[in-house]
């Protein structure tokens, strides 16, 4: 019997367009789900319709993404926390409203040195459970200088692959 495979998606709140971020965050996703992500969303491509409530397209990203089984959110360490360009787009989700996360999220945040290190745990996972997604493992803090080093992820990706691969296999029936 062939089972679904779970829809992954990307979002990545780094102004720069094509940024490390974005490479950073599509190596976890691949990583973590055996594929290339069904969904990337760069928000420095999104554009000017991240400031319009009724804004068509980015409404319906932020629909794709909530029904993403899967969801990398990957942003670089600006003052100690997320960018304003992310929480523009966070800010869209409303669990109470029907248009909450409803999988697994996993934190990423880069940054310059390892001042940082807590960010993703302390600024991003709790806006992440706030807008309903499930947070099973501790957030991602990768140095920028690291960025596409496998050695980076290695230590993070031997303890949450089994975690994040259990829950996902539950979520969908796809084997784990």
């Amino acid at each position: 019997m062939n089972r679904p495979a779970p829809r992954v998606a990307v979002v990545v709140g780094n102004p720069k367009p094509a940024s490390r971020t974005l490479e950073a965050a599509t190596y976890l996703a691949r990583e973590l789900s055996g594929a290339e992500p069904d969904l990337v969303v760069d928000l420095a491509t999104v554009g000017a319709g991240l400031l319009d409530q009724r804004d068509e397209a980015v409404g319906g990203l932020v629909q794709q993404v909530a029904a993403a089984d899967l969801v990398v959110v990957a942003c670089p360490t600006y003052k100690a926390t997320y960018t304003g360009l992310l929480k523009l787009f966070l800010d869209r989700f409303a669990p109470d409203y029907g248009s909450g996360l409803s999988g697994i999220a996993v934190p990423l945040m880069l940054g310059g040195g390892p001042a940082h290190a807590l960010a993703p745990e302390l600024t991003l996972r709790p806006v992440l459970t706030e807008i309903g997604a499930i947070v099973p493992v501790r957030g991602l803090y990768v140095l920028d200088s690291a960025h596409d080093d496998p050695a980076a992820y290695a230590d993070w990706l031997a303890t949450a692959r089994p975690v994040v691969s259990t829950l996902l296999a539950a979520r969908t029936g796809a084997p784990a």
